[in-house]
């Protein structure tokens, strides 16, 4: 496997200066835990992240968090860091941001299980013993959000809803590597909504998508991806080759 992982990220490895590297944060830098709030990288890919600013021409987190507090939980100089799923660099976002908070308040889901990200808002079930009355009572949530004109998608262990906008972490991947003019690029992900990342860079010459796949992650992901990882800790072993 490190033989085949490694001639597939010379994709990036090869010009490090002409690629960019994207990775999502739950899932990926920081291992899924029982409450959200509680998710952090571990120490060593931290480090690793601070190796990589000063080796490639472009590091960016991009999550389904806020970005601020993804900056906070990660910590390190030199990444960009884009929340929302990339509903931050969208020119309304300010006014979705007050229709999320108020759809977010308004929504009958214990407010330990809602998770308001600033531009989204998710709606947990990971601690249900009956995850099927979880869900069935999350699609009628889910049919609410759309009456009022939002976005409701199922993730792992999750609903969530967001505003109905064309930005997605695809779009933000692209506008960042428009932006830096790289043509290179490695993304990482573990659930739905990284899939627009997967997309974005179907194009590229050089690319290589990494799915870190748990039991909850969709199986689509990994039929884009041209690597497939088991955990947090076997992305880490693959950013230390990068």
């Amino acid at each position: 496997m490190a033989a085949t992982a490694d001639a597939l990220l010379e994709a990036v490895t090869a010009a490090p200066s002409d690629a960019a590297i994207f990775l999502d944060f739950d899932g990926v830098l920081a291992p899924i835990v029982a409450r959200p709030e509680d998710a952090y990288p571990p120490e060593e890919t931290r480090a690793e992240l601070r190796r990589l600013c000063g080796r490639y021409g472009l590091v960016a987190v991009v999550s389904g968090r806020g970005g601020e507090d993804v900056r906070a939980r990660v910590d390190v100089d030199g990444v960009v860091y884009v929340g929302s799923h990339g509903l931050e660099l969208d020119r309304n976002a300010e006014r979705w941001r007050r229709s999320i908070a108020n759809f977010a308040a308004n929504a009958p889901w214990p407010r330990a299980e809602t998770e308001l990200k600033g531009l989204s808002v998710a709606f947990h079930f990971r601690h249900r013993e009956d995850e099927r009355a979880a869900v069935l009572e999350l699609e009628q949530l889910a049919g609410v959000a759309q009456e009022d004109g939002l976005v409701a998608r199922f993730g792992r262990k999750v609903l969530e809803v967001l505003p109905p906008v064309g930005s997605n972490k695809g779009t933000a991947v692209r506008a960042l590597l428009d932006g830096a003019g790289l043509e290179r690029a490695l993304v990482a992900g573990d659930d739905t909504t990284d899939i627009d990342a997967f997309r974005a860079v179907e194009d590229l010459e050089h690319k290589v998508r990494v799915a870190v796949i748990a039991p909850e992650s969709p199986r689509l992901l990994a039929e884009y991806a041209e690597l497939v990882l088991g955990s947090t800790d076997e992305f880490l072993e693959l950013m230390r080759r990068l």
